[in-house]
Parts: structure tokens; sequence; C-alpha cells
């Protein structure tokens, strides 16, 4: 890790909306079935935002969760970081929203997004400001309500997304314990294989838009397949060496929770067991930028990850954009 000062892994928190919407559900809404979903993704079932809920309702109860598990009072923390590709508005920021819910009232907050790869990148910049001093306790949560940006009749993509949200907390450590090292990637080159084209400033909200069905999630599931596989191995590898270590020290990988086969296929490249593989894509399907998360603190709390156990985190999402971090528990 570059800085002075190593940062820690303090507190886990998640949260999934209750509403469940089993593939079963799914066959009754589009032309697919329960074998077909499951053979192609691994999703058995996601969670599904209830009407009243946003993205900031989400985040705020793994904040608070996390905040509980780190034994940390809200007003101690001076940094929140949301992943979001979904946010409750264009603006304000949905960190700002949750810095109010949760009375962190003298914590510096904005939105980061990076899609599917946004909380690695979050926690990189969070790492590097309490790293330099400038702050001490951080709060870093992915959070998405995917489920109102997908075309219900697109039978290709709304079978993988879901809803949900996940938080850590971090604080400096004087142990050698803690985030090791990062690795970031970008290729804007690769920004048609995944979007919603309308809302932004390019295709501002219409009856146009609306009518075409450009506010809606997009996909070109081979391209991103392909480029999904190759990207997490890589970065896999590259944290290590950077950290000066090797497959042999993981000790549990924590991919991005995209598609099982996409999963599997990395595993292979990386030659690590499946037993080595956290996965819960089955109950949660894709939560984008809080699949990470929610699977590190389920993984937490079902007391899989011991103290001194080597994690990588890695992802990759659109943009496109790819990410790994090192840490050691």
């Amino acid at each position: 890790m570059h800085g002075q000062i190593r940062t820690a892994v303090v507190g886990t928190g998640s949260y999934l909306p209750e509403k469940v919407l089993t593939n079963a559900d799914l066959e009754r809404m589009v032309d697919t079935t329960d074998e077909w979903i499951q053979t192609r993704t691994g999703i058995k079932e996601r969670h599904i935002a209830s009407p009243d809920e946003a993205t900031s309702d989400l985040a705020t109860q793994a904040a608070s969760r996390a905040l509980e598990s780190a034994n940390v009072e809200a007003g101690e923390v001076d940094l929140i970081i949301v992943a979001t590709c979904t946010p409750d508005m264009l603006l304000p920021a949905t960190a700002c929203i949750v810095q109010h819910n949760i009375k962190a009232h003298k914590a510096v907050a904005f939105d980061l997004e990076a899609a599917c790869s946004g909380f690695i990148y979050a926690l990189s910049v969070a790492s590097n400001l309490i790293s330099s001093g400038i702050y001490h306790t951080a709060l870093i949560i992915g959070a998405e309500t995917f489920s109102r940006f997908i075309d219900w009749k697109d039978r290709s993509t709304c079978v993988l997304l879901g809803d949900g949200a996940g938080a850590v907390v971090l604080r400096a450590t004087p142990k050698s314990n803690g985030l090791l090292d990062f690795y970031l990637g970008a290729d804007g080159g690769g920004a048609e294989y995944m979007k919603i084209p309308a809302g932004g400033s390019r295709l501002p909200a219409s009856h146009d838009v609306i009518n075409q069905r450009l506010h809606y999630f997009q996909m070109r599931g081979n391209e991103t397949f392909k480029a999904a596989i190759k990207l997490m191995s890589y970065s896999t590898k590259r944290v290590l060496k950077q950290s000066g270590l090797s497959i042999a020290d993981v000790d549990y990988l924590i991919p991005h929770q995209a598609n099982v086969r996409i999963m599997e296929a990395v595993a292979k490249r990386l030659s690590l067991p499946l037993d080595k593989i956290i996965i819960n894509i089955q109950s949660c399907g894709n939560t984008s930028a809080a699949t990470i998360p929610i699977a590190l603190d389920q993984a937490v709390q079902e007391g899989k990850i011991a103290d001194g156990n080597l994690i990588v985190l890695v992802s990759f999402g659109a943009g496109l954009t790819w990410g790994a971090c090192a840490i050691k528990w």
C-alpha cells in the first residue's frame, strides 16, 4: 500500500429488501425458464426494493449495520462515499442523504460512479485519504436499486439484476493487516457494452426516449462476458504481484457477482478451487456496486473469514471499469 498509514476494515454491514423475485415469478413475466436462468447465470432469486425504498434507504440500512458492527458512532465518521449508478436523483448526491439519515453531521459526503467496480474504486479513494491523514473514519457503501432501471420486457437483462446495499467502516491501523494494495483500470472504448442511454445530458428525459425504452439498462452480453473473465483474472494477478503475494496465498476471492459462469471461468484461469470463491449470486442476483460488500458482509457473518486471511476483492463493470483490492484480514 502506497502511503504512510495503512487502513483496515473494522466493520461490515448489508441490507437486502424484503421482497424476493424468484425465477418462477419471472417465468410469468417474460419468455424464460428457471432452468435457462440458472444454467446461464447461477441466479435463483433476487431482492427488489419496495415502491417507497430508494438507493439512499438501502444504503442507510447497510451503513447503520456496518457502524454497529464496528462499534463506531455516526458522529465519528468524517468521510462517506456511496458507490452507485442508480442514485436517488441526479443531484444531490445520495451520500449526502445517507449522511443526514444516520446523523453523521461532520462527514464529507459524495457519490462515486464506476458502475459495478464502484465499491473498489471508492475503497481506494477512502484508503488513500485516510493514509494521507486527512480523514480518520470512513464509511464506504455500495448501493443500488437497479430494478427501477430494468426493462422488464427484455429477457436478456431483467433476469440478472437485483437491489441491495453493503457497507464497510475503514480506519487507520497500526498493525500489518488491512488494505494491502489496489489495482484499478478503465477503458472508455467499451462504453457501448453496458449503458443506460437516456436520463443524462446526452438524451434528457422526453416522451421520445421513454417510448424508445432508452431509459433502461442495455447490455451486449457476449462482449461483456469475455471482457469480464479476462480483466478480473488479470486484475487479481496484478494486485497480488504488487503486494508481493501469489495465488497460493489467497484464502478467499470475492468477485463481482455478475454471472456464476464468469466467476467459475476466473477461478479456472487463476487455478483457484471453487471453495475459495465467495458466491452469493444465487440469492441476490447482480446488485452492481453492492455485490462485493454484500458478499463480504455475509461471509463475515457466516464466520468464513478469519483474522489473518488474505482476501482479494475483484470487479468489472460498465465504463469499462475494473479493479482489485488485496486485504489482510
